[in-house]
């Protein structure tokens, strides 16, 4: 409109608090992201193994199902760190699922479409930026491990009494803090490729290749220098040591007779989250000088 006709007028309606300013971004992410239907049956598919956790849990304490099907309480299994390892690992890997499939387009679509400068010309940071498109991956896979994870650790609590809540609180730390390392890790290394290689297909094969093909890649390595820390080469072998230490496995993976240290462990843990860091602060920029 011409200026000269002073008809424009401020905005009128009420603003939005500065500090949450940036969960516009997630929002409209889950919008566009649950409006497939093939997704959301996918993310209802993640419950399942959460269900069949609550079932077993309950025709453990319930002696008249038992009783039915001939089974004595002393031949089922142990409801302590190995069943709860066993449902976080499933969960984990349904994370990892969603995360190639919602992470690869979160940033690499707005750089393909140079689409930052009308991000960060609104009210927000790049950090906040940054921060609300990790949001689209953390609250979503947040919803299908720690928090289902949990929930069922209070019903076992519930059914079992507080002297084995008592004596297991350390499993429920486990499921939380492995769960959000597990969490953190995917969200930093999907949003880093989405914002270094700007193509969708190209980023999700990356994210595969990081978990599933470096795990040959560092036993070879292994096998032939004969040493354990080739497997630092493996994030799937880190993660997999990180959860094993959380949950107190007497049988913890040992490569060439010796076990990876658990500090070292998280050292590598925390080198690629601070690569990944590295690699977003590089590239999510309004503008980019190309030579």
């Amino acid at each position: 409109m011409a200026v000269y006709e002073h008809t424009y007028q401020p905005y009128p309606g009420k603003l939005t608090p500065e500090r949450t300013r940036f969960l516009v971004i997630p929002r409209y992410a889950w919008q566009d992201v649950f409006s497939s239907r093939l997704f959301g049956a996918l993310f209802v598919v993640c419950f399942v193994p959460v269900l069949i956790e609550s079932v077993l849990i309950y025709l453990h304490h319930n002696t008249s199902a038992l009783a039915i099907m001939n089974i004595r309480a002393a031949d089922l299994f142990t409801l302590g760190g190995t069943f709860f390892r066993v449902f976080s690992n499933i969960q984990e890997w349904f994370a990892f699922i969603l995360t190639m499939i919602v992470g690869p387009p979160l940033i690499s679509r707005d750089l393909s479409n140079n689409a930052l400068p009308l991000y960060l010309c609104r009210p927000f940071s790049r950090a906040e930026y940054v921060l609300g498109k990790m949001m689209v991956l953390i609250v979503m896979l947040s919803a299908i491990t720690w928090i289902p994870g949990l929930l069922m650790f209070i019903f076992q609590c519930f059914l079992d009494g507080t002297d084995w809540m008592w004596q297991n609180l350390w499993i429920a730390g486990a499921i939380f803090v492995s769960n959000w390392s597990w969490i953190i890790l995917l969200t930093l290394l999907s949003t880093a490729l989405s914002a270094l290689l700007r193509w969708r297909l190209a980023a999700s094969a990356a994210i595969f290749a990081f978990f599933t093909i470096s795990v040959p890649v560092s036993l070879m390595i292994t096998g032939l220098f004969r040493t354990r820390w080739g497997m630092a080469l493996s994030p799937s072998f880190i993660m997999q040591r990180i959860t094993e230490s959380l949950f107190r496995n007497q049988s913890a993976l040992s490569i060439n007779g010796q076990t990876f240290p658990v500090g070292a462990a998280w050292f590598v843990y925390a080198i690629i989250c601070a690569l990944c860091l590295l690699v977003l602060t590089r590239r999510v920029r309004a503008y980019e000088v190309v030579k």
